[in-house]
């Protein structure tokens, strides 16, 4: 998917800092976003079985790997 401006997100979260499964604190983010608000998600890996549920959900995403063992997922409601 296609953001118009990547990296330029209102909130982020940063997923490698949580002790066990994250999915419940990204969907708990994603509830807070308001219509015209971003996510920048930061993960150590590409979490490619979240994309499935955020299209499921109304969200579209772009995802980038600015570093080994780094990957951004920038996250908007569709």
């Amino acid at each position: 998917m296609s953001l118009e401006e990547p990296e330029k997100a209102d909130k982020s979260l940063d997923v490698r800092e949580i002790d066990g499964e994250p999915f419940e604190d990204i969907m708990a983010a994603l509830e807070d976003l308001s219509t015209d608000e971003s996510l920048l998600l930061v993960n150590s890996f590409e979490p490619e079985p979240l994309y499935d549920v955020l299209t499921q959900r109304g969200f579209e995403y772009e995802t980038t790997n600015p570093k080994p063992d780094e990957w951004h997922v920038e996250i908007e409601r569709a």
